[in-house]
């Protein structure tokens, strides 16, 4: 189902699963605050090295996220259906600290609250997310709204695939269902239906982390916080700012399938 990988000779398909693999793990990261460059990131990656003087957890965050998309790439291959154990075992990719706690549960809703601080105006506001009561709940919605996008996927449709993107990434960073790793796991499992209508994985820049920061508050401060029963997407006409973010982060992607299908093109010349 990864059309875009269609018609590359072999080793031009591993060159761009590898390119994306480091691109996709280097922002992701990099957008909660690990260190690694993307020429870092891309050489643990590959040689399976550690950089010196860089903290022994950015190495393992960066492991982690690749063998999530590993993950992602079986799912999608497989056409595995997508259910809470997926999405736990895409957590436990993601979470590597060992952390023993049985608050902080890894592979398992959270058990207690979780906020931010964000700026609207000049006004520091705090956002909650959904309470931990609520979470089995709205998980439930949040399952369903990936079926129902699932079931009406066509293939190469970009706007389709961009506005799926944009509803589970957004609804699912409400939820906020996990202790922590909420935002790697929402780059990754939005991207799903993304790669099942064959085209290549959205990737949110880290140079334009606060854009993209301040896309998503501004649809959560205008909504308000989520609640069990509740409509998981209100007010859609306020997803259009994260929508032309997210259109607009598309393109570095896009940008590699293109420079790929050149050489391919260029080979059979």
């Amino acid at each position: 189902m990864l059309n875009f990988l269609n018609g590359l000779d072999k080793d031009l398909r591993k060159a761009l699963l590898i390119q994306l693999r480091n691109l996709w793990t280097h922002t992701s990261t990099a957008i909660e605050g690990n260190t690694l460059t993307l020429g870092e990131t891309a050489f643990v990656l590959e040689e399976g090295l550690t950089i010196s003087g860089k903290p022994l957890k950015d190495h393992e965050e960066v492991v982690g996220h690749a063998r999530a998309i590993d993950l992602v790439y079986d799912l999608v291959r497989n056409k595995t259906p997508f259910t809470e154990n997926e999405l736990f075992s895409l957590h436990k990719a993601v979470q590597t600290d060992i952390i023993i706690d049985v608050y902080k549960p890894v592979g398992g809703w959270k058990k207690e609250p979780n906020s931010t601080v964000g700026v609207v105006g000049d006004k520091q506001i705090v956002f909650e997310y959904g309470v931990p009561g609520d979470i089995p709940l709205l998980m439930e919605s949040w399952f369903e709204l990936y079926r129902e996008i699932d079931h009406s996927l066509k293939p190469n449709d970009s706007q389709q695939a961009l506005m799926a993107y944009v509803q589970l990434h957004i609804s699912f960073v409400r939820i906020h269902p996990f202790f922590d790793g909420n935002g790697r796991l929402a780059r990754l499992i939005a991207n799903v239906p993304v790669l099942k209508s064959g085209l290549p994985p959205i990737i949110i820049p880290q140079k334009q982390r606060k854009p993209y920061i301040d896309a998503l508050s501004a649809y959560h401060f205008s909504v308000g916080q989520i609640k069990a029963g509740e409509p998981l997407l209100p007010n859609h006409d306020a997803l259009q700012p994260f929508t032309i973010f997210c259109e607009q982060a598309w393109e570095e992607s896009l940008a590699l399938v293109e420079d790929i299908r050149q050489k391919q093109r260029t080979r059979q010349q």
